[in-house]
C-alpha cells in the first residue's frame, strides 16, 4: 500500500495543515516559555532576586512538560482507535482555547497567589494538547507520504517549532521594540497570547479539510475484522508496553539531547542574555528570531537527507555536532556582539535540525500502525519530562550556583552524547513499508521452505 502513487497536491495539503497546525500550537507552547523568561517572572512570581523570580516561572514552565505524556497517552489511543485527524482538531482547539485564556489572566499584583494558580492550570492543559499534536501531526505525514520520501515529508511538521518559535519570539521582539518597557509589562504581553484565538481559527480551516490516513483506514478494517471473528485486542498503550517498550526507550533517547539543546538555545538563552550579560532583550529575541528562521528552512533538507543516507548518520551528524558546540555556543554569546551570539544560536539550532529533522520519520517507523500514535506519542513526551521540561531549570541553577556556563555546556554535552549512545545502538529504520507489522516483515523476508526439507 505505501508504494502506491499519491498525487502531489494531495500530500502537499496535508503536510501543510500538519505544518500551520503544528506551528499555531508551538507558537502558543513556546510564547509561555518567552514570556516565563520575559514577563512573567515579576508578573505572576515576583521575587527579589531576578533569578529566583525566572526558576519559579520555568518551574511552571515544566509543568505543562509534565502533562504532555497524559496527553500522548490519551490521544493516542484514541488516536490509535478512531484515526488521527478528529484528535490533531481537539489538540489545536485546546491548545489555542488555553493560549487564549492566558491573555485575560489578571497578574499577581491583582488577584494574588490566584493569579499563578490560573496561569499553571492553563499551562497543564497546553502541556495535554501538545502531548497529543506532535504524534498525531507527523504520523498522518509519514502514513501518506511513501516510503521514499518519508524523512523529507515527515519533517515539515517538524518545522513548526521553529515556525512556531519564530512566530512567537516575532512578535514578542516586534512589541519590545514599538513599546516601552513599561507599556510592554503592563499590557503589551498580552497580545501575542490574544492573538492565538485567530490563529486557531486558520489552523481548523484548513486542518478539517485533510482526509484520513490511509494506513490506518486498512489496519482500522483489518482490525474490525478481527473483532467481528471474535478476536479480542488490549488498548494500544498496554500493547505498547509488552511489546514496544524497547522502542519507547529507543524514542526518549534520540530525542534526549535534541530536546534538552533545543529549550537551551532558544529559552535558556534569553536568560543567559538578559540577566548574565546585562544586555537587552532585543539582542536575544531578534538573535532567535534569525537562528529560528534558518533552522525552518534546515530542517526539511535534513530530512531529504536522511532519505538518501538514512536517519541513523544524519542524526549522528546533530548529536556529535552538539557535543562539540556546546562549549563554542556560550563562548561566543559571552562576546556580547550581537552577529556574534546570531552565529552561535544560529549554528546551534543548524546542528538541533540534523537531530530534529529525521526524527518524525525515524520514531514513526520503530512502531506498527495499531499502536504507532501511542507509541510515538509516549516515547517522545516521556522524553520531554527528563529532558526539555528540565532543561532551562536546570540551566538557570547552574548558572546562578556557579555564575558560569561552563556547567551548562557540560550539560548539554552530555545530553548529546546519550542521543549518540542511543542511536549508535538503534537500528536503522530506512525503508521500512509503515503498512506492515514487524512481524508480516520478518515473514516476508524469511526464505521460503524447499520441498524436502524440515520445516
Amino acid at each position: 500500500m505505501s508504494d502506491t502513487p499519491r498525487p502531489r497536491g494531495g500530500i502537499g495539503r496535508i503536510v501543510a495543515a500538519s505544518l500551520i497546525g503544528t506551528t499555531i500550537e508551538w507558537y502558543d507552547f513556546f510564547l509561555y516559555g518567552s514570556a516565563a523568561a520575559l514577563v512573567f517572572n515579576t508578573l505572576f512570581f515576583p521575587s527579589a532576586d531576578p533569578l529566583v523570580g525566572t526558576l519559579i516561572a520555568f518551574v511552571t514552565y515544566a509543568i505543562g512538560f509534565l502533562a504532555r505524556p497524559l496527553g500522548g497517552i490519551v490521544f493516542g489511543h484514541f488516536g490509535d482507535k478512531i484515526g488521527r485527524k478528529k484528535l490533531l482538531v481537539v489538540s489545536l482547539l485546546m491548545m489555542g482555547g488555553s493560549t487564549f485564556a492566558m491573555g485575560l489572566l489578571p497578574t499577581y499584583e491583582t488577584l494574588g497567589v490566584g493569579a499563578p494558580i490560573l496561569l499553571t492550570v492553563l499551562r497543564l492543559v497546553q502541556g495535554f494538547a501538545l502531548g497529543g499534536e506532535w504524534g498525531g501531526a507527523v504520523l498522518i505525514v509519514s502514513e501518506h507520504g511513501g516510503d521514499k520520501h518519508r524523512g523529507f515529508w515527515a519533517s515539515w511538521p517538524q518545522g513548526g517549532a521553529p515556525g512556531g518559535n519564530l512566530l512567537a519570539t516575532g512578535v514578542l521582539a516586534l512589541l519590545a521594540s514599538f513599546q516601552s518597557e513599561a507599556a510592554f509589562q503592563s499590557w503589551g504581553w498580552r497580545i501575542p497570547f490574544l492573538l492565538s484565538g485567530l490563529l486557531v481559527v486558520i489552523g481548523l480551516w484548513i486542518r478539517v479539510s485533510v482526509s484520513e490516513s490511509p494506513v490506518f483506514l486498512e489496519a482500522q478494517a483489518r482490525a474490525e475484522a478481527e473483532a467481528a471473528r471474535g478476536v479480542k485486542e488490549q488498548a494500544p498503550v498496554v500493547q505498547v508496553f509488552r511489546r514496544s517498550w524497547r522502542e519507547v526507550l529507543s524514542a526518549i533517547g534520540v530525542r534526549f539531547g535534541e530536546n534538552i539543546s533545543y529549550y537551551i538555545l532558544t529559552s535558556f538563552v534569553l536568560v543567559y542574555v538578559t540577566t548574565h550579560l546585562e544586555l537587552p532583550k532585543s539582542t536575544a529575541l531578534n538573535a532567535v528570531l534569525i537562528g529560528s528562521a534558518i533552522h525552518f528552512v534546515t530542517i526539511p533538507a535534513w530530512g531529504a537527507l536522511s532519505d538518501r543516507i538514512g536517519r541513523r548518520p544524519v542524526t549522528l551528524i546533530g548529536s556529535v555536532g552538539m557535543a562539540v558546540w556546546a562549549f563554542a555556543f556560550f563562548a561566543l554569546v559571552d562576546s556580547e556582539s550581537f552577529a556574534v551570539i546570531t552565529l552561535a544560536v544560529t549554528t546551534g539550532l543548524v546542528l538541533h535540525g540534523a537531530m530534529y529533522g529525521p526524527q518524525a520519520a525515524f520514531i514513526s517507523e520503530m512502531f506498527d500502525t495499531k499502536v504507532r500514535y501511542s507509541g510515538a506519542s509516549m516515547g517522545s513526551q516521556l522524553a520531554s519530562i527528563v529532558a526539555g521540561a528540565l532543561a532551562p531549570i536546570i540551566a538557570v541553577e547552574l548558572l546562578r550556583e556557579f555564575g558560569s556556563s561552563t556547567p551548562v555546556s557540560l550539560y548539554l554535552c552530555a545530553a548529546a552524547v546519550v542521543t549518540t549512545v542511543t542511536v549508535a545502538v538503534t537500528r536503522e529504520t530506512l525503508g521500512r513499508d509503515l503498512a506492515r507489522s514487524r512481524d508480516e516483515e520478518r515473514t516476508a523476508k524469511r526464505p521460503p521452505v524447499a520441498a524436502g526439507d524440515p520445516a
